[in-house]
């Protein structure tokens, strides 16, 4: 891994900060078939919202959701839209603690609410906690390198199996993250939508 190379992982995860949000598509593997969320993180509030979509046999968590770090909102609907409402319904919402352990859908939401930061990583560690460049690639028009990165953030134990798609201004593009429980990695795809400011569940207090 190059110094530039180095620093543009470095600041990829403070460059969501900076947008304040983004746009996010999280597809989630499942032998019982997969879910796609498709929705917008405010990294600022750490708070992520959208709509749930289930493939394959499993629809059972179809409808909206939104979560933190600690918690999990979900409001089931039998024909999802396609889109998020941009103001969340205000009733009908279930909460529950977001799982740390044993659950894909949780352990996909925790790392796609980790990949911002109010200040950039250390680009001097980064290959010495194991980052490494393994190619380039083009991904929707946009010309990136693919790098592995240390730990994910809400998933210990990932160095090396955290994949970085970056563009030359450090912007994260996509993030693939092997999760030990599942066959196929989570992958997180950004800017697929465009944004929609997050709001809070009504009646629930954002985090602080």
């Amino acid at each position: 891994m190059t110094s530039d190379e180095a620093n543009r992982l470095a600041i990829t995860r403070f460059r969501n900060y900076q947008a304040g949000g983004r746009a996010v598509t999280i597809t989630v593997p499942s032998t019982a078939g997969g879910l796609v969320i498709t929705g917008s993180i405010d990294y600022r509030a750490k708070l992520g919202y959208g709509v749930v979509h289930g493939t394959g046999r499993d629809t059972s968590s179809d409808g909206l959701i939104e979560w933190t770090a600690a918690t999990v909102h979900v409001h089931p609907m039998a024909n999802a839209p396609a889109e998020a409402p941009a103001s969340p319904p205000g009733s009908d919402w279930y909460s529950r603690p977001l799982q740390t352990t044993g659950s894909a859908l949780d352990t996909s939401l925790a790392i796609a609410l980790s990949l911002g930061n109010d200040r950039p990583d250390n680009a001097a560690l980064l290959p010495q906690n194991g980052a490494t460049w393994t190619g380039q690639d083009q991904l929707d028009g946009h010309q990136v390198d693919v790098m592995t990165g240390p730990d994910a953030g809400a998933k210990p134990g990932t160095a090396g199996t955290v994949r970085y798609w970056i563009g030359s201004d450090g912007t994260m593009y996509r993030v693939q993250v092997k999760v030990a429980s599942e066959p196929q990695p989570v992958i997180i795809d950004f800017d697929t939508e465009k944004y929609v400011p997050v709001q809070p569940v009504p009646g629930v207090s954002p985090p602080p």
